[in-house]
């Protein structure tokens, strides 16, 4: 088993736990903050380049308030991931909302909030003019089709349920500019968990042919392309992460020969990553519970799938430390299970580790994006606490784990105690 690095000692984190029992998620300050950094970097020849964290990956505040300091803003589709970003102070087009199926409710909120509406369908069109009016600033988000390939997670384009047709699309802007709307973005979407920077050059292309097209077909002007996000993250020790570096002198390279050429320039580029940015940098951390020898070799962890969902939902890989035992031989082979009673709650299976006993404190890595924002209550699990280690060394709590009188919360046991239960129906 290749060794992936920690941003902390197995004496640290024993000396958290005395304070904040297992499992818990714990993120790293300084490299997320170093990451963000590099990825503002990357784009800054674009002048009006931003990064709208898609709150959906990590929707802690905290997380998201350290990243709005550093200009990013917030890729919201939900009412609650809107307060979230007005909670740390991101609003106006510092969001933007890109939802489906959306109630009234937050199509009104997001309204009131001045965020950049990106519409999902067009019949979203007439709906959102007769419920808000259409706003200054309209979005579309495009889905290829069979123009442009997917990916694992994702499928294929033409399977998915996201975005207007290239021919919904021109028809779309059309519609908005006889209404009187003056300012445009586009927006697509085709990956998640893309390792292929080629992948992310291309759709940039797509984008820029399609906006020139546009353009000259309407007389209209773009302000802004949303390339979307779905940069991977190298989970398994062999993969190698996306090169930033790179995908952004290829999308410049398209984005001169395209935009400029084409007398489109300026046109601000937005991303909205969010596993990249949080991902690598976000660790569950475990101990050790039971050991069990049946057909197979088990080791039982304090967490579950509900404190992690991708290995169960996906089977994702997510690279395991046992602290203390980096250089021990991995002469052992074991399911790695939570006490979900579901057989699919396994966080790892026939993966090579140290030999492990009661006690042992594991580290799941990469876990700082949809991992504990997809955690859930089944079997009446509670969602355990999260943790920032600082960049000056302190751990410090950013949400309490659960407890039962949360999960409860919405029940009425007082009213149970009158609630009568019919008779039961006599059968002849």
């Amino acid at each position: 088993m290749s060794n992936m690095p920690l941003p902390f000692s197995k004496a640290e984190i024993e000396s958290i736990i005395c304070s904040a029992p297992t499992p818990f998620h714990i993120y790293d300050e300084r490299a997320i903050l170093a990451n963000a950094r590099r990825l503002k970097a990357a784009f800054a020849w674009n002048e009006g380049f931003r990064e709208y964290f898609a709150v959906k990956a990590t929707p802690n505040p905290y997380i998201m308030k350290l990243l709005a300091a550093e200009g990013f803003g917030a890729d919201c589709s939900s009412g609650p991931e809107l307060t979230l970003a007005e909670q740390v102070g991101v609003v106006g087009e510092g969001i933007m909302f890109t939802s489906n199926d959306t109630p009234a409710a937050e199509y009104e909120r997001a309204k009131a909030l001045g965020a950049i509406m990106n519409l999902d369908d067009i019949s979203h069109i007439d709906y959102v003019d007769g419920l808000v009016g259409l706003p200054e600033l309209i979005c579309y988000r495009y889905n290829p089709g069979a123009l442009k390939e997917g990916n694992a997670i994702i499928g294929h384009p033409e399977d998915a349920k996201y975005g207007f047709t290239r021919e919904q699309l021109i028809e779309g802007y059309r519609i908005a500019r006889d209404r009187g709307v003056k300012r445009f973005g586009i927006h697509t979407m085709v990956a998640s968990n893309e390792l292929n920077g080629e992948y992310f050059v291309e759709t940039a292309q797509l984008l820029f042919e399609l906006i020139v097209e546009i353009s000259n077909e309407l007389g209209i002007r773009f302000e802004f392309a949303n390339l979307g996000g779905g940069i991977g993250i190298p989970y398994r020790p062999d993969e190698t992460a996306v090169d930033l570096e790179w995908v952004s002198a290829g999308i410049k390279e398209r984005y001169d020969s395209i935009i400029k050429a084409g007398n489109l320039d300026p046109l601000k580029l937005y991303l909205e990553c969010g596993r990249m940015v949080t991902g690598p940098y976000g660790y569950l951390v475990s101990t050790v519970r039971h050991l069990k020898h049946t057909y197979k070799d088990y080791v039982g962890l304090d967490a579950c799938m509900t404190n992690l969902m991708r290995p169960g939902m996906y089977g994702a890989y997510h690279h395991i430390t046992v602290l203390g035992k980096e250089n021990a031989p991995c002469d052992h082979v074991y399911d790695v299970t939570g006490s979900l009673c579901e057989n699919n709650d396994k966080f790892a299976v026939a993966r090579e580790l140290p030999e492990m006993v009661p006690g042992d404190i594991v580290v799941i890595h990469d876990a700082g994006a949809h991992g504990h924002a997809m955690g859930f209550n089944y079997n009446g699990k509670l969602r355990s606490a999260e943790l920032l280690l600082r960049e000056n060394g302190e751990a410090v709590q950013i949400r309490r784990e659960e407890t039962e009188t949360d999960l409860f919360a919405t029940l009425d046991f007082d009213a149970l105690a009158d609630f009568e239960i019919a008779s039961p129906i006599a059968l002849d």
